[in-house]
């Protein structure tokens, strides 16, 4: 067990000092620099997301200042505490040997090593699962009220992280409705005190949505997904064999139908079949007719929790040859490893060309400081001293708004990919939207341009309207980054009283 111990705090000692370093090299990609700009508006909900990301963005630069590792510091420390709740909840029902095993899987599963390097609302949404599948053992066992208050008070810090929270009351309302023990459990008055405080992390999503024409709720369940069937989906598994590495995701699966067929031995085996199996089913099944142009290999991480604190012990009681464990643990080693090996490529100078020579280019988190930095040094001249500063999408405007720290306004214009991700009415909320931009009539704008975030097929049809959403534009600069995988024009033009958008292949930006 004293082995198992220390590789433990080896390896979770590690990862800790590599996601420091790359939480402080590398540079926030668009939507964290969107959560960033959130966060300089403390709200009780957004248009994307409720509010939890932000605040925690906030605090972290309350804390230690405006940069990179500021702002990542309270989701780097929640990736730290979730391993350790994974071994208390083994410890709690299992040997210590198999508890600090399964905190090693834990650390060794790619989505769960990493988990805590970029500032995303899926750290504490993983966290909270954790923390709930903590409280819900324990109160289903022990009937404390204590406990029961801890669920209640992870199931709030779920809702006000993601929306996804309402997989982790699916679950549990399974277990509530559909086994012996859990029906058993309606009688007892601490279910009710934890929906209770849940219910205190869910009103603050309410009130926003109720106030603003249920934007939010809209774009989760209405306009980011297709609700018909795309065949295109069936690849999910194969998604979740490479994110999870393959063998280990065979053990998994493997793990969860051994946990069906102890599920007449009650606990654990009830509660861990249904938090196991409804997030991973219906992630699937939802996954046939929903979203299916944003990344969702997250999406069934907190169904995984129960399969990995169940595997050591599992695996102990199975004969499966000595051979193929050590071939799964070291493609999971691998994985990470490969992970951790990406990211640092990412960082460093030079990292993203040998990426790109690989195919693997980094698209999300270079270009941003070397387009911040043109932005600086074209403001700092006493041409644009009084310029108003414009980007034509939201992850642009927000990269620059976290690079100049948040010294001027930045407004975005109406680009598709503001309404594609849900963030087209948090921007007319803040008045930093085209409509808020024309407020300004004569002034004088910098306008900087990405073309690369449309793809080529609809490009033009962007850059052709530029010229008509304002005035007089003339190019002032390019920069072609990382062999032109990056491109950023800027403009210099003026705000007119009404934009009439048109399209006009002769436009300055049509020939970027």
């Amino acid at each position: 067990m004293r082995h198992w111990r220390t590789a433990f705090w080896i390896v979770w000692t590690a990862l800790l000092v590599a996601k420091i370093v790359l939480a402080t090299h590398l540079a926030p990609f668009g939507d964290e620099a969107w959560y960033w700009q959130e966060s300089r508006h403390l709200a009780i909900g957004y248009s994307d997301l409720p509010p939890l990301t932000a605040w925690l963005i906030a605090a972290g630069e309350a804390l230690f200042g405006h940069g990179g590792l500021a702002m990542r510091a309270p989701f780097l420390a929640l990736g730290a505490l979730l391993p350790l709740v994974v071994v208390r909840i083994a410890r709690d029902l299992f040997d210590e040997t198999d508890a600090w095993r399964a905190g090693l899987l834990a650390l060794g599963l790619p989505l769960l090593g990493t988990l805590g390097i970029f500032a995303l609302p899926d750290v504490p949404l993983t966290f909270a699962s954790a923390l709930a599948l903590l409280a819900i053992e324990r109160a289903a066992r022990m009937h404390s009220l204590r406990d029961w208050a801890l669920l209640g008070v992870a199931l709030a810090f779920a809702w006000l992280a993601h929306y996804r929270a309402a997989m982790l009351l699916a679950s549990g309302f399974v277990f509530f409705a559909l086994t012996s023990r859990g029906r058993a459990l309606w009688r007892d008055p601490g279910l009710w005190l934890a929906l209770a405080i849940m219910g205190l992390g869910i009103a603050p999503t309410i009130v926003f949505n109720a106030t603003h024409h249920w934007a939010a709720l809209d774009f989760q369940l209405v306009q980011r997904n297709p609700w018909r069937f795309h065949a295109d989906a069936l690849v999910q598994p194969l998604e979740q064999a490479l994110v999870c590495t393959p063998l280990v995701y065979a053990l998994l699966l493997w793990a969860l139908w051994k946990i069906w067929k102890r599920r007449q031995q009650a606990a654990p085996w009830d509660l861990f079949l249904c938090c196991a199996a409804v997030p991973v089913i219906a992630y699937f099944v939802l996954g046939l007719f929903a979203d299916d142009t944003r990344f969702r290999a997250h999406w069934p991480l907190p169904g995984y929790l129960p399969l990995l604190i169940a595997l050591p012990l599992l695996l102990r009681e199975a004969k499966i040859s000595a051979g193929f464990r050590i071939a799964a643990f070291a493609l999971l080693a691998s994985g990470s490893a490969i992970a951790f090996t990406y990211l640092g490529m990412a960082a460093l100078p030079g990292g993203a060309d040998a990426l790109a020579r690989m195919k693997a280019f980094p698209q999300q988190f270079v270009g941003w400081r070397e387009a911040a930095a043109e932005t600086r040094t074209l403001l700092a001249q006493p041409r644009f001293a009084g310029s108003v500063l414009a980007a034509d999408n939201f992850m642009l405007a927000a990269e620059l708004d976290f690079a100049l720290e948040a010294s001027r306004p930045v407004y975005t214009l109406d680009h598709p990919i503001n309404t594609k991700h849900g963030r087209a009415p948090q921007l007319a909320i803040w008045q930093r939207d085209e409509a808020g931009l024309h407020t300004l009539t004569g002034r004088q704008v910098l306008l900087v341009v990405e073309p690369g975030a449309r793809r080529e097929r609809e490009r033009a049809q962007w850059l052709d309207t530029l010229c008509s959403r304002l005035a007089d534009l003339e190019p002032v600069a390019r920069l072609d980054a990382y062999g032109g995988r990056k491109r950023y024009r800027w403009y210099e033009g003026a705000v007119s009283a009404t934009a009439r958008i048109e399209s006009n292949p002769d436009c300055v930006a049509a020939k970027p």
